[in-house]
């Protein structure tokens, strides 16, 4: 995991709001954290759930910060692949289904 991406989740872990190069974390009114990379909305991570979202840029680098997010406050397993160009998440339990912004795993 990237330095920036242990930096982001240490921010969302401890609730604050922070920036760096290209990545912030927002908490917003319900005390979630919202990810945004160069400025798009790419995550929302609150106490019993996490809602990602491509920003409109289904890029290497969204994929990354998802996964970062996913492997620290997800479920061990999640996490954003792609293959043949399409994008996937797949689940703890081995399954894998199509990635779709705004998708919210409890």
């Amino acid at each position: 995991m990237r330095k920036i991406e242990q930096q982001m989740n240490t921010a969302i872990s401890n609730n604050q709001n922070w920036q760096s190069a290209n990545t912030a974390v927002t908490l917003d009114d319900n005390g979630d954290s919202k990810v945004f990379l160069h400025g798009n909305h790419i995550a929302t991570v609150g106490e019993n759930f996490i809602q990602l979202f491509d920003g409109g840029w289904q890029s290497n680098t969204t994929k990354s910060r998802l996964n970062a997010i996913l492997s620290t406050h997800g479920i061990a397993g999640e996490c954003v692949f792609q293959k043949n160009f399409d994008w996937f998440l797949g689940l703890s339990d081995g399954t894998a289904i199509p990635f779709f912004s705004g998708m919210r795993l409890n």
